[in-house]
């Protein structure tokens, strides 16, 4: 299946989609999800220390039975119970049950702490040290990737953000900077307009072409996702769905497939855009009237 391998700027190498262990949780359920998702054929298993479940992810991967070279672990720095970067890996490590992993991630810039340039030091020494082979970030807009690389020795191999057709145009000049200084961008909640979002213009489209390829409307969207270059995090519990998510690689959409979900998702965000801005007025509204009405009740005369 056509999720192929993308280069990073290191020299190394990424399965374009991933199992992502977010909203797994954590016990015997946990591993037994990520043994689901290597069974089906997941080679890349995207997990964190905020997600609490390193240790159900790594006991997944030893009993998997597969070397060490055929599956691929990104894992993050979350500042879980306030610890540092290097003690954080070696708590990673240990709970992943491997010597190293193939992607370490600073999970958003408000953990690099004292600031940016300081933390991504200590992410570049571990990758010297060969405790993981490449480094990234996640969450980092374009003013937080170029206060990293006016300092960095080793370039982030990554960036993993959110994105889907509704935050697509706002997220796109991440995706256009991380490609002009050879920065793979990642992309998590791809599905988020059909699984909590529906009713939304990108429906129409999404379903149509779904018709039209006899697939499902969340392989378009992964499909959709796949054209944009990007290295797609996804998750599901169900066996069927997963496959599913595999197949989708298969999936070719044409230049106005792909053209006609941006234009719904930009729809779907100036719609949300004016709901929120009406919100905001109505709240500022109320209080006023509130204002207005205690004033009157105090005798205080605002004309």
């Amino acid at each position: 299946m056509p999720w192929d391998l993308i280069k990073l700027n290191d020299g190394t190498s990424i399965p374009s989609i991933a199992f992502g262990t977010w909203t797994l949780g954590g016990g015997a359920q946990a591993t037994d999800y990520v043994d689901q998702a290597i069974s089906v054929g997941f080679s890349h298993i995207d997990t964190a220390q905020a997600y609490r479940n390193e240790e159900e992810a790594g006991k997944a991967i030893r009993e998997s039975g597969l070397a060490r070279e055929d599956i691929y672990i990104t894992t993050k720095f979350s500042g879980r119970d306030g610890l540092d970067i290097e003690t954080s890996i070696q708590n990673s490590l240990k709970f992943l049950g491997v010597d190293y992993v193939d992607l370490y991630l600073i999970h958003h810039p408000r953990l690099a702490t004292p600031d940016i340039p300081t933390a991504w030091a200590k992410m570049e020494k571990l990758k010297k040290d060969g405790l993981v082979k490449s480094i990234g970030v996640s969450n980092f807009g374009v003013p937080e990737l170029q206060i990293l690389l006016d300092s960095a020795k080793i370039k982030p191999a990554a960036n993993q953000i959110l994105l889907h057709p509704y935050v697509h145009a706002r997220q796109l000049p991440i995706i256009e900077f991380g490609k002009a200084h050879g920065i793979v961008s990642e992309a998590y909640s791809v599905l988020i307009p059909l699984t909590h979002q529906p009713g939304g213009p990108v429906d129409k489209p999404v379903n149509a072409i779904a018709d039209r390829l006899k697939a499902k409307p969340e392989q378009v969207l992964l499909a959709w996702a796949k054209s944009k270059g990007v290295v797609v995090v996804t998750s599901s519990t169900k066996k069927e769905r997963l496959e599913g998510y595999l197949a989708a690689g298969d999936l070719e959409l044409t230049t106005a497939d792909v053209a006609a979900i941006d234009a719904a998702g930009a729809i779907g965000a100036r719609r949300q855009a004016v709901r929120t801005f009406v919100n905001r007025v109505a709240v500022v509204a109320l209080g006023a009237a509130v204002a207005f009405g205690m004033c009157g009740y105090m005798g205080i005369d605002l004309i």
